[in-house]
């Protein structure tokens, strides 16, 4: 059979870094009942570089690729079959886990890596529900809008909003807190902001970049 080990390139070197930080991010999101692996296939009886979890499965770093993971990845190569797979199995002590495999592409779209995620079904559901909601928790408003427009202009009434309970700000420094609330969140960085702030706060965009300017200093 033909080997699958590759030498990577300095930027695959880069992109399987990056996951590095994105299954950290991945798994403190989805909570302590999934493992996650990251796979590097430059040394497949070491391919594991990254793991998340690992007692689900008893598996460190620099554990070697299974066997699921090498016929999936005969299957891209030689089919052109699907880059990722779901299923359910088992880990070595006889318990029930979800599983999903994902490739991880790098130049000239060839295969470089893995990401693994294993779900222990055995994890008692109330330990998951505490992790989706925690019971002192301090929820975040976030605007799921189709367009920049609507987003800037929730963000403008959102920011209103807060300047006018705040009961510390004078109507003189109003629209300054408000611009210098908006520039903490972002908001400026977006297309047309200056433009539509100003039409919605009923000043020149003069003024906007006149707040910005003095912000910023």
């Amino acid at each position: 059979m033909e080997t699958i080990n590759i030498t990577l390139t300095p930027a695959e070197h880069h992109i399987l870094e990056s996951y590095r930080r994105f299954i950290e991010g991945l798994s403190d999101y989805l909570g302590s009942g999934v493992e996650i692996v990251l796979h590097s296939l430059e040394n497949l009886d070491r391919s594991v570089i990254k793991i998340i979890n690992g007692h689900y499965t008893g598996r460190t770093e620099g554990a070697p690729i299974t066997n699921l993971a090498l016929s999936m990845l005969s299957r891209i190569r030689e089919e052109g079959a699907a880059s990722h797979v779901t299923y359910f199995g088992k880990n070595n002590q006889g318990e029930p886990i979800k599983s999903s495999t994902i490739a991880i592409y790098g130049e000239n779209q060839r295969v470089i890596g893995l990401v693994c995620m294993n779900f222990y079904l055995n994890i008692p559901l109330s330990a998951v529900l505490s992790e989706i909601y925690p019971e002192h928790t301090n929820p975040v408003s976030e605007n799921f809008t189709t367009n920049i427009s609507d987003t800037i202009e929730k963000a403008v009434h959102a920011a209103k909003d807060t300047i006018d309970h705040d009961g510390h700000t004078s109507a003189n420094t109003r629209n300054k807190a408000i611009i210098a609330l908006l520039d903490e969140q972002g908001i400026f960085h977006l297309k047309d902001a200056v433009v539509i702030v100003a039409q919605l706060l009923q000043i020149s965009k003069n003024t906007v970049y006149l707040h910005l300017r003095n912000l910023q200093k």
